[in-house]
């Protein structure tokens, strides 16, 4: 037996033959009939680019397949081969020309033909492929996957009637069935021959008469076709038989709403959607189109979700969905007690707890931000998202420890496709926690730490840079650790406030001027800090009226620093 590899190179998929030897001498045409050396030689380097190709060396395999066609050109099985290799050089011309003559030389072999017709597909020439196929319907007639390649081209092309014709020899071939029978429903609607689309439904109904969905599908048809009367016939046919059709239940919804009878389809929706028997899957899906048709009238689409919801307490999808729908409508207050439920009936609802997350965030609620992260570090640890606002939160409420326990735990149990940005925020909050801790050095090894992850991490920079410039330490690496910040976003006040008071600690008054100047443009948080370090630069830069007048504003937004006040009284720059 043959065995098939799918070789893909340069994004185009072949089919290979793994030949056994017994196939190498290949029938040829008598006027190249070869001698037993010739034959011997062309075995030989045949096979042993075979060899070379299952060890790797491409190049020895190419090689050999050359020295192949030399003895032998019009060598089938090598022109195929070597038509893969001239792909992954992208010599597509050569390609073209090799799959050609395998086809030529061996017509009797579909896999040589399936990968010229394949070729001239992906190549865009849809004329050579559709020809090409039409011949291998004719020339290979026991097999169908030429014939669902033709459909798909005719499709495409919207050559209907050929589409039709193919369906056709399909079903002669295979026999009968829904999916065939459904594509030729299809390209009859495309066609616009409505008669023989509802022939096609016929015959399915005729073939599955215990099959309640053809007989719905049919009525369809009919409702779009100004057939009314025959669709409620349909419909109610089904009903009998099967009252909680929930394809019925809705196609008859459909019937009353396009014959305007609107109360009778506002109960048979509800007869649907309240109805027990009926799939959750199903009543979303009713949900989803019923939403579409009533998307101006919010009232009565929440409404209806609250009645269903009330009806099956259990089910988070329903819930789930009703929030989606509500944050789409910017109802967020409403979407909130919702989404809380999903979490009660399914604590492990990710999309649930980011949704709730998020609002946190937006309301500053600390507490809410630390019990929904702790919630989601216990029900989906591999969710690094919620250890990071879990380490915020925890910063924030002052929770110093927690806040170092969980980025650790983070850091040390990250996925090797943890993006590198995520460990390097985790690494700059452990910094902050042991500067607050009073613990420098460890404060100071962490952000060396998160700048390796992420060199641009601006956070870090910043942070770094100033803690050592309250140090007076180091304050070349903090001045250029600052400067990128600085350059990175030059209207940020934070930055430019460290910028400047770096400059200061080494004396560059003037610099430190012009930056102190752009970070009080910028500050519009109105920072008690920045104010009082522009006091400071002013005065150091001869101006005591400005530098008194910056210290009082400092003092006025609440500084809690220990020597404003001394500043103020000396009318003089006294440092920490």
């Amino acid at each position: 037996m043959k065995k098939m590899i799918l070789l893909v190179l340069g994004g185009i998929a072949i089919i290979a033959c793994n030949t056994p030897r017994q196939t190498t001498r290949e029938a040829l045409p008598s006027r190249n009939t070869l001698s037993e050396e010739q034959q011997r030689k062309y075995d030989y380097f045949f096979l042993e680019a075979y060899r070379l190709k299952t060890e790797l060396d491409n190049a020895g395999a190419f090689d050999m397949l050359r020295h192949s066609l030399e003895i032998n050109p019009q060598a089938a099985g090598a022109n195929f081969e070597i038509a893969q290799f001239y792909l992954a050089m992208n010599q597509l011309p050569k390609v073209q020309e090799s799959l050609e003559k395998a086809v030529q030389y061996n017509p009797d072999n579909y896999w040589f033909t399936q990968g010229l017709a394949s070729f001239y597909r992906q190549q865009g020439a849809v004329d050579k492929a559709t020809a090409l196929l039409e011949e291998m319907t004719h020339r290979f007639p026991n097999r169908v996957e030429p014939l669902y390649t033709l459909l798909e081209i005719y499709n495409r092309t919207e050559a209907y009637s050929k589409s039709i014709a193919t369906l056709n020899t399909l079903e002669e071939k295979t026999g009968k069935n829904e999916q065939i029978s459904m594509e030729k429903l299809r390209v009859y609607l495309q066609m616009k021959d409505n008669k023989s689309a509802f022939r096609e439904i016929e015959g399915l109904m005729a073939e599955y008469p215990l099959d309640m969905r053809y007989p719905v599908i049919l009525g369809d048809l009919y409702l779009q076709n100004g057939k009314t009367q025959e669709a409620y016939t349909l419909y109610n046919k089904v009903l009998t038989e099967d009252p909680d059709n929930a394809q019925a239940l809705y196609s008859l919804a459909s019937y009353y709403e396009v014959t305007g009878q609107k109360e009778q389809y506002r109960q048979q929706l509800d007869t649907l959607l309240l109805n027990k028997k009926v799939a959750s899957d199903v009543k979303l899906d009713v949900m989803r189109r019923f939403m579409v048709e009533n998307n101006n009238d919010s009232v009565r689409v929440m409404n209806l979700f609250d009645r269903i919801m009330a009806q099956e307490p259990d089910d988070s999808r329903l819930p789930m969905f009703y929030a989606r729908y509500l944050v789409s409508k910017n109802m967020n207050d409403k979407a909130i007690p919702v989404l809380k439920q999903v979490l009660d009936l399914e604590p492990a609802n990710s999309a649930a707890r980011i949704t709730l997350l998020g609002e946190a965030i937006r309301q500053q609620d600390t507490t809410a931000i630390i019990r929904l992260c702790e919630g989601g570090v216990e029900t989906n640890p591999d969710m690094p998202e919620f250890y990071f606002y879990l380490a915020i939160g925890y910063n924030q409420a002052d929770r110093t420890d927690d806040a170092l326990a969980i980025c650790k735990k983070a850091v040390n149990g990250v996925s090797p496709d943890t993006k590198k940005e995520v460990i390097s925020d985790f690494y700059t909050i452990m910094a902050d926690a042991y500067h607050i801790k009073g613990m420098n050095t460890e404060a100071y090894i962490a952000y060396d730490s998160a700048l390796v992850y992420n060199p641009a991490n601006v956070g870090a920079l910043n942070n770094y840079a100033y803690y050592l410039s309250l140090e007076r330490k180091d304050l070349d690496k903090a001045e250029e650790m600052s400067y990128k910040t600085v350059k990175t976003e030059p209207n940020n006040a934070t930055y430019l406030d460290t910028y400047a008071w770096i400059l200061f600690e080494k004396g560059k008054y003037a610099e430190a001027r012009i930056y102190i100047d752009n970070a009080i443009m910028n500050n519009t948080d109105k920072s008690d800090v920045i104010v009082e370090h522009c006091g400071d630069i002013y005065y150091m830069t001869g101006d005591p009226e400005g530098a008194l007048k910056y210290w009082k504003e400092a003092l006025e937004l609440g500084s809690k620093s220990k020597t404003l006040k001394q500043k103020i009284e000396k009318k003089k720059y006294i440092p920490e």
